[in-house]
């Protein structure tokens, strides 16, 4: 395979919405249309409970991984590989199935970064951490992590240009996905840990 069609299969993989489809296997119905409407894990446990939602995030955080071991198996330029993780994640959050409209990359972008850079990764998780630990709001909590990856990638790597280019372009995909969370935070009103408004 080519890497133009890898590139292609990582958008395709990443944007399998494993959300929906589980939650209506599990007769809950349409997880647009409960919650959030967002694609993802956390919007499947509101609708489905932990037990679908577990499988959900872990399968999230595998297409992640997987697009980016497929593409190191197709080319090592980690310039490519990079950019199938921005393109499973792209696909994550713009699924053409659902019509564009899906999660906010959070899990998928964690396989990616995980696969990419995993001493990175755990500067990130640390930070992820640290923030849910302070402000106990997840939304705050990933946009910063998602932020902090190019940061940390920059200075722990030193990654190639391309490379730096496609993790600023995921973290910024992520953050742009969660502008709904950050306008309700800069109101008072995105729920924290514990259900109650910041």
């Amino acid at each position: 395979m080519s890497r133009d069609l890898m590139l292609v299969g990582a958008y395709l993989l990443g944007s399998i919405p494993f959300a929906w489809l589980l939650v209506k296997a599990a007769g809950r119905g349409d997880v647009r249309r409960v919650g959030s409407g967002n694609v993802g894990a956390t919007n499947a446990m509101r609708a489905a409970g932990w037990k679908v939602a577990l499988p959900i995030a872990l399968l999230d955080i595998g297409k992640g991984v997987a697009a980016v071991l497929l593409m190191r198996e197709v080319t090592p330029n980690p310039d490519w590989v990079a950019a199938a993780g921005l393109a499973a994640v792209v696909g994550h959050c713009f699924p053409v199935w659902l019509r564009f409209s899906g999660g906010k990359g959070v899990a998928t972008g964690a396989g990616v970064f995980f696969t990419l850079a995993w001493p990175t990764m755990a500067v990130v998780a640390a930070v992820w951490l640290a923030m849910l630990a302070a402000f106990r709001t997840v939304s705050l909590a990933s946009v910063v992590a998602a932020a902090s990856f190019p940061v940390a990638l920059f200075f722990i790597a030193r990654p190639t240009a391309p490379v730096m280019v496609c993790a600023a372009l995921t973290a910024a995909v992520i953050i742009w996905r969660h502008r709904g969370n950050l306008a309700r935070l800069a109101r008072g009103e995105e729920a924290r840990l514990g259900g109650e408004r910041r």
